[in-house]
C-alpha cells in the first residue's frame, strides 16, 4: 500500500512538473510591455507593417494617459485602504469624505473604460474585417464594448 501511494505521488509529481516546464517554454515571451503586447497581436493577426506602425503609434499616444489613469486607480485603491483601517481601529467612518471617495473612484472608473473604449476602437480601424472581428473577439472578454459601428 505505501509504496503504491509513493508510484502515484511520484508519477503526480512529474505529470505536473512536465505540464508546467511545457507551457512556460510555450508562453509568448514579453507579453508584459508594450511592445511585445503589440508583436503578439502582429502575429496572431497577421498584420501588415502599416497596420502595425500605425496601431503601434495609437498605442505609444494613448499610453501616457492610461498610465497616468493606472497611477490614480493605485492612489484610490492606498486610499481605500486608508479608509478601511480607520474604520477597524476606531469603528466610525466619515460618510461625507467616504461619498466624495467613492465619487472620485466612479470618474476615474468612467475616464479608464472610455480611454480603453477609444484605443481599442482606433485600433480596430486600422484592420481589415476580419481582422477586426477576431481582435474584437479577443478584447471582448477582457472588456465588454458597447456596440457602436466601425469604419
Amino acid at each position: 500500500m505505501n509504496r503504491t501511494a509513493i508510484i502515484l505521488m511520484l508519477g503526480l509529481a512529474v505529470g505536473a512538473g512536465a505540464h508546467t516546464v511545457y507551457y512556460q517554454m510555450h508562453r509568448p515571451k514579453g507579453l508584459d510591455s508594450l511592445e511585445g503586447q503589440l508583436t503578439w497581436i502582429r502575429d496572431e493577426l497577421k498584420l501588415s507593417t502599416e497596420q502595425y506602425a500605425r496601431i503601434k503609434e495609437l498605442h505609444e499616444a494613448s499610453s501616457p494617459r492610461l498610465q497616468a489613469l493606472a497611477m490614480q486607480v493605485a492612489r484610490m485603491q492606498d486610499e481605500f485602504t486608508a479608509f478601511e483601517t480607520t474604520r477597524r481601529t476606531s469603528d466610525s467612518v466619515d460618510f461625507l469624505e467616504f461619498a466624495k471617495f467613492v465619487e472620485m473612484r466612479r470618474t476615474i472608473n468612467r475616464q479608464c473604460m472610455e480611454s480603453t473604449r477609444r484605443l481599442v476602437l482606433a485600433t480596430a480601424n486600422v484592420m481589415t474585417p476580419q481582422q477586426r472581428a477576431q481582435y474584437l473577439g479577443m478584447v471582448a472578454a477582457a472588456e465588454p464594448l458597447k456596440p457602436e459601428r466601425i469604419n
